[in-house]
């Protein structure tokens, strides 16, 4: 299993490196209803990462987030549809409620978050210092990531890297057509190192990107026509060209770039943190599979006599011995999940689905049995 790959005097110096030379940090962000304290937020202006959290020590993060009575979960904060700051001032999106959806199955409470915005540079270090519980950021599941940054619970969406071009500045309706191009990219990713590999392999030349430290310098560049085309994942392409001022003059090009699974992650060395985590993940994929959502959850609970169910949301079937997950929650947590924030199509629908800006059709993103990659193991 995993262990910890930092040791105490390592833990400390990166820190204190994180500090004296990291990206000035994004304000953080507080759910409603949380008890955490504004002035204990970092300020934005004074170019210090935010201090490591109450890291778990022998307990286990488990016991200390419920302690806490509040989960640190860090987020990208300024990314429509996924984690964003809306007009009533609250983090709303897809990996926002998957952060609510961890906080109701530890602490009974969806709206106990801290949401901790972080750049893509201090993604791994905040891991890696215990600063936040769980990540939940658009962020690509690699073996180099996995084995030093933490380690990632199922993928909640799976996406690929794509190229988007402005159709009053070019003509270009791929990569192939792209050669000498300057493309805007934001450092610290996967994206920068899989934009040279496309280029490479279409035998084309790239011309000098344009690379930037953070998100929004990213996008000002391109709407500016300091590059030629921008790249990321084919949807924070779509989230983002929802705020431009001519939306349809924007075309996101047919190229897939890579592969992006992107999901949760939790920092190295805690076995039963990821084992929970990873089973909030199962469990509104399960919840979808099953016909059970927020709307029916309560009514299902008391009323079902299908014994999948009743394990599911704690019910102990007729007869049998009362089923113990080892997960260390409340036996009907599930309840509490999916009551407070819904099963996955629930989640994807309110933040990404029919009725939102960005319309994305499900594709890989469905159940197993509807021609997706989405397939939860039995909860037994």
């Amino acid at each position: 299993m995993p262990r910890f790959g930092l040791s105490i005097i390592g833990l400390v110096i990166l820190a204190l490196a994180v500090t004296a030379c990291g990206d000035t940090p994004p304000p953080s962000s507080t759910a409603p209803g949380s008890s955490a304290d504004a002035t204990d937020a970092p300020d934005p202006t004074s170019g210090e990462s935010a201090a490591p959290t109450d890291a778990p020590s022998g307990e286990g993060r488990l016991a200390t987030v419920q302690d806490r009575g509040q989960l640190i979960c860090g987020v990208n904060g300024s990314l429509p549809g996924f984690s964003f700051i809306d007009e009533n001032g609250d983090t709303v999106g897809f990996d926002a409620d998957f952060c609510r959806a961890v906080a109701a199955a530890v602490l009974g409470d969806s709206e106990a978050v801290e949401f901790r915005a972080l750049s893509a540079d201090q993604r791994g270090p905040a891991l890696q210092t215990g600063e936040v519980d769980v990540l939940i950021r658009n962020t690509t599941w690699t073996v180099s990531r996995d084995t030093s940054w933490g380690i990632f619970a199922p993928t909640t969406f799976y996406d690929g890297q794509a190229i988007m071009v402005n159709t009053t500045q070019t003509d270009a309706t791929s990569l192939a057509e792209l050669d000498g191009a300057t493309v805007c990219v934001q450092s610290g990713t996967t994206t920068e190192l899989n934009l040279a590999d496309a280029f490479r392999l279409a035998n084309i030349e790239l011309g000098e990107p344009a690379v930037f430290p953070e998100i929004d310098p990213t996008y000002q560049a391109y709407e500016e026509n300091r590059c030629d085309a921008v790249t990321s994942d084919r949807s924070q392409l779509v989230a983002r060209r929802t705020g431009f001022e001519n939306p349809d003059d924007h075309i996101i090009l047919d190229d897939v770039l890579s592969k992006e699974p992107l999901g949760p992650v939790v920092p190295i060395g805690d076995d039963q943190w990821f084992n929970v985590v990873k089973w909030v993940v199962f469990a509104t994929i399960e919840a979808e599979e099953q016909g059970i959502d927020s709307t029916n959850v309560e009514e299902t609970a008391s009323s079902s006599e299908n014994p999948i169910v009743q394990r599911f949301l704690g019910v102990t079937p007729e007869g049998s011995d009362p089923f113990e997950s080892g997960l260390g929650l409340d036996a009907d947590w599930v309840v509490d999940v999916i009551g407070q924030v819904g099963n996955y199509a629930e989640i994807y629908d309110r933040n990404l689905g029919p009725g939102t800006p960005f319309d994305l059709e499900r594709g890989l993103n469905s159940l197993w049995s509807d021609g997706g990659l989405l397939y939860a193991p039995p909860y037994r």
